[in-house]
């Protein structure tokens, strides 16, 4: 059997540290792996299987022999290292936004269209962490009854935003419940004109505004959805806009999905009956005994959990549900590593040009 040598790029991150944990429990044989940082990260040691790896400084000559890299550093480093390290032969799944929309990038939800990966050339996409659980849950209904449209609100916790703004919801958490003056100056993002607390509020702005009026995240999750359930970014089949929230939770992000089915005979009972038997969905939906999905109970979990689900009453074929997963392992980490292991499986840890 053969075995890989497995790079992660941006170890020391939220993602790459989960990243790590994920590699140690998946379905690819490990010949050695590679934890790679920025500079001011190189030199500290982190675990692979009781194994302490020290972090290298990344360069493009640290790909060399390197066949995989699970890369979730950061866009501008995705942009100027992982063509490096498709030079020297490695196959990369990244975990930003650099490569999604890019013709000859695959970008890859394993169980709903992994068989794309056949047309890579040695650069998958991850999805947008709200764009992959909403899919996941919404996949099994298109596949059995067709969807024509989707309306989704997305609630998303502060560690999409990274560790600093993690830090800074705790840090106005306290300083509110002391009665302190509280500072902003990271959210909505780090390049706005304004900055505004997010502990005990709500931000309808995730990334920045475009010309219509969206935001970038909007624009992220309508595009996306269409490239991985139509293959085409632009498609007209099936209709698709979002609103999303930054909203004071830690991890875990939920949404409210609102979609509309080409079948108007479906029932609710029957979309229950689909997620329930579909791998890595959990339903969660027993409204007269209050379960349903929520992100304390999600973090650290990799499935995505499904509740809510109920028809609108007065659009025969459209339902509503809710959806949450966390986002740092189902919406990142772990979705990097299945697509990973469908590499390995399909013998697609190779370069085609």
């Amino acid at each position: 059997m053969k075995e890989y040598v497995v790079a992660i790029l941006g170890a020391t991150g939220a993602v790459g540290q989960r990243l790590i944990s994920e590699l140690e429990h998946a379905q690819i044989p490990v010949k050695e792996v590679k934890l790679l940082a920025s500079k001011n990260s190189a030199g500290k040691k982190l675990k692979f299987k009781n194994q302490e790896i020290k972090v290298e400084e990344a360069r493009p000559d640290s790909f060399n022999g390197v066949d995989l890299v699970l890369s979730s550093a950061g866009g501008a480093v995705s942009q100027k290292l992982l063509p490096e390290a498709v030079k020297r032969g490695a196959v990369c799944v990244d975990n930003t936004s650099a490569f999604r929309m890019a013709n000859d990038v695959p970008l890859i939800v394993p169980g709903v269209n992994d068989d794309q990966l056949v047309n890579h050339h040695g650069i998958i996409a991850n999805p947008n962490c709200s764009t992959i659980q909403m899919v996941a849950a919404l996949y099994p209904l298109h596949v059995k009854w067709g969807i024509k449209q989707i309306i989704v609100s997305t609630y998303q916790a502060v560690s999409g935003a990274g560790k600093a703004a993690w830090d800074e919801l705790l840090q106005q958490a306290q300083d509110r419940l002391n009665n302190q003056e509280t500072e902003a100056k990271i959210l909505p993002t780090g390049s706005a004109k304004k900055h505004y607390p997010i502990a005990f509020n709500l931000l309808p702005q995730i990334d920045v505004f475009e010309d219509d009026g969206y935001t970038h995240e909007e624009w992220k999750m309508i595009h996306e959805t269409k490239k991985i359930l139509c293959n085409d970014q632009d498609s007209q089949q099936i209709k698709v806009t979002a609103t999303c929230v930054r909203v004071p939770v830690e991890i875990g992000h939920g949404e409210t999905v609102y979609f509309v089915l080409k079948d108007k005979s479906v029932t609710a009972a029957a979309i229950q009956q689909e997620i329930k038997k579909t791998p890595g969905l959990v339903l969660q939906d027993d409204p007269q005994n209050q379960i349903y999905p929520q992100p304390l109970l999600a973090a650290g979990k990799k499935e995505t959990f499904v509740g809510r689900i109920r028809p609108d009453q007065e659009n025969p074929g459209a339902f509503n549900m809710w959806v949450v997963a966390d986002n740092l392992l189902r919406g990142a980490a772990s979705n990097t590593v299945e697509i990973a292991e469908c590499l390995v499986r399909d013998n697609l840890v190779q370069v085609f040009k």
